[in-house]
């Protein structure tokens, strides 16, 4: 039973809250403990609270799921975690947690009662209709950068980085989406309707779309954010981007990773050298320089 319910709060899942750090890291406040505690705080509650919104999906997407080559063994569908058992975590995580949230800071608080309901009317409504689906699932990682701003006392955070993220974003829920429309291919509308409104050629024109999107805004960023150092170093980090971005392409068409994207990070490791290359450049330049 617990192992079904940890199960069935995705903690592989989790690394996407990571975007919580990104005001920690982006507004040199890493050397603070008091910062980085809340922080960490903040990414747990955040963490479980995602949990919720996993358990409350895979309810209504039950029946969907046991039709699913791949979802059908997840705790739910399968019948390994009990349906009430199911439905009184998803309901105690969130009734405990968002007080928590408020708690901790009031800001946060309101950011993280957004994110639940964005991700309720996601899972309900918006995951049903074509494009508003990903720009949902853009907005959920938007969330969570604002949500590791609000529970700090940012200074010098660039509004490049929220650009930055919608497009990344993007170009995940994207890639996602495209490989569910392969992976289905004439079954996926009795699996996922949204898919009838995606074809693989328009979501390759969209994923190119957001690729480039990605990369431009992240230069602009890297030599007119008002908090970097003075002789450019963070243009450095443009090519590991560029090559990061183009071996997850390469996932995608090739390798066939893109419906999960936690699954591309844990299990490629050319795109791990990549993140961790750029995670060590990030901290030189902005703490070293």
């Amino acid at each position: 039973m617990l192992r079904a319910i940890l199960e069935s709060l995705r903690p592989r899942q989790w690394i996407k809250n990571g975007f919580l750090f990104a005001a920690l890291v982006f507004d040199r406040k890493l050397t603070q403990p008091r910062a980085v505690l809340v922080t960490l705080a903040g990414f747990a509650v955040f963490c479980l609270l995602s949990g919720a919104v996993y358990l409350v999906n895979d309810l209504s997407d039950r029946e969907r799921d046991r039709r699913h080559p791949h979802k059908r063994h997840r705790p739910i569908a399968s019948g390994r975690l009990p349906i009430p058992v199911a439905v009184v975590l998803a309901v105690a995580l969130p009734v405990g947690l968002i007080p928590l949230a408020f708690w901790l800071r009031p800001g946060f608080g309101w950011v993280a009662a957004g994110y639940y309901g964005l991700m309720l009317l996601y899972t309900f409504v918006l995951k049903h209709i074509p494009l508003l689906d990903v720009f949902a699932l853009a907005a959920g990682f938007l969330l969570r950068v604002e949500a590791g701003v609000a529970l700090i006392e940012v200074q010098r955070f660039s509004p490049w980085l929220y650009m930055v993220t919608l497009f990344v974003a993007l170009f995940l829920g994207l890639g996602k989406r495209r490989a569910e429309l392969e992976l289905l291919a004439g079954d996926a509308r009795n699996h996922r309707k949204v898919l009838e409104g995606y074809t693989l050629p328009y979501l390759d024109q969209l994923i190119n779309i957001a690729a480039t999107a990605t990369l431009m805004a992240y230069s602009l960023y890297t030599f007119s954010a008002p908090n970097l150092p003075r002789n450019h170093a963070m243009m450095f980090t443009i090519p590991v981007v560029m090559y990061g971005l183009f071996r997850y392409l390469y996932l995608i068409h090739v390798r066939g990773y893109g419906g999960a994207p936690e699954e591309a990070v844990l299990r490629d490791r050319p795109l791990q050298w990549t993140v961790l290359l750029w995670g060590v450049l990030i901290l030189l330049i902005f703490y070293l320089f």
